[in-house]
């Protein structure tokens, strides 16, 4: 397949600029059937089997922007993965203006641009401080470049961020897990639903576009993951029990899908550049909760792979005549596996 065959008309007016009043107040398209259902996300806990396994990815978005200013000229800095305890790389714009060697002074503290790499890629060391913590008092919520604020606002702060969050890394938030409330949460489990949780921490690359017409020629950003003892063991059972085992974002389904490729689900620390297009042999992940994605994206692609490429087309065709949100802030739907 190519680019070109995942293109839809989105409509400016449908991407969401701020989240729903309440998180589990947005809109719901439950897509299991033949038949489309709208609804509002609260009522997801009504498709839901005592038995089920709901995964959810446990990490916590960090204040990855750092304003910098070079002889009077502005650097934004977008951190994306870590490479060392005092060591991360980002990417800056306009990175051009940066040079090896670079400092800069933020209060007591400093960051050192280390190197510079491609496509405006930087490495930036932290001396003598945690990154987190650097990052605490001097940075920012990195908003996706869809949202057009110049910067974060106090509500960015709580509602780009998981009620669940529990381990700091990404630098965009895994947004199908913003819908849900703690009373939901408590509401599913009491319902004899189980849960269970894994890390993967989203980087930046996850807003590069698809520069490939052939879509077999994109090169996928890594990013790490891990998958505890526990979490493994909870996966396999219900596997081997034959009970539904449903992703919480597309985040949490590109986790599993690689650490089950080659078998049986590997526990530990990863990387992953897995790519998810029609053709794909899903292993473990029978249905997927996600919001609505970007045109040409490989996020798009995945759920072609995974619920079918007519299906969704029709979905997002009906998404958009129902003027659904779109992206980060918008609204969910609740789709199946196409087997």
């Amino acid at each position: 397949m190519k680019l070109s065959d995942f293109d839809f008309d989105l409509p400016l007016e449908l991407i969401a600029q701020h989240p729903a009043e309440k998180r589990d107040n947005s809109n719901l398209l439950i897509a299991t059937q033949n038949i489309v259902q709208q609804t509002k996300f609260y009522n997801i806990i009504d498709y839901l089997l005592p038995g089920d396994l709901i995964v959810f990815n446990d990490s916590k978005v960090i204040k990855a922007k750092l304003k910098l200013n070079k002889n009077g000229k502005k650097i934004d800095l977008y951190l994306n993965k870590k490479i060392s305890d005092d060591c991360w790389r980002g990417f800056a714009k306009p990175a051009r203006k940066l040079q090896e060697g670079d400092q800069f002074d933020f209060n007591e503290h400093k960051i050192i641009i280390n190197k510079k790499l491609e496509m405006g890629e930087i490495e930036v060391k932290f001396p003598n401080i945690s990154v987190f913590d650097f990052l605490e008092q001097y940075g920012e919520t990195p908003l996706p470049p869809y949202i057009k604020r110049l910067t974060a606002q106090e509500e960015d702060t709580l509602r780009y961020q998981t009620v669940y969050n529990n381990q700091p890394g990404s630098v965009a938030a895994p947004t199908a897990g913003l819908h849900f409330t703690e009373e939901l949460l408590k509401k599913i489990r009491d319902k004899g639903v189980e849960t269970t949780f894994i890390t993967l921490h989203v980087g930046a690359g996850t807003f590069l576009p698809v520069k490939t017409e052939d879509i077999d020629q994109h090169k996928m950003h890594s990013e790490y993951y891990s998958i505890s003892q526990e979490a493994a063991s909870a996966i396999n059972k219900a596997k081997k029990e034959n009970r539904r085992i449903i992703a919480v974002g597309t985040t949490t389904l590109r986790t599993l899908e690689s650490a089950a490729i080659n078998g049986p689900l590997q526990v530990g620390e990863f990387e992953t550049k897995i790519f998810i297009r029609p053709g794909f042999k899903f292993q473990l992940i029978d249905m997927l909760i996600t919001n609505f994605h970007l045109p040409k994206s490989t996020l798009f692609m995945l759920i072609c792979a995974f619920a079918g490429y007519h299906e969704m087309t029709k979905l997002y065709e009906y998404a958009i005549q129902n003027k659904m949100h779109f992206f980060s802030y918008g609204d969910a739907c609740l789709l199946k596996r196409k087997d």
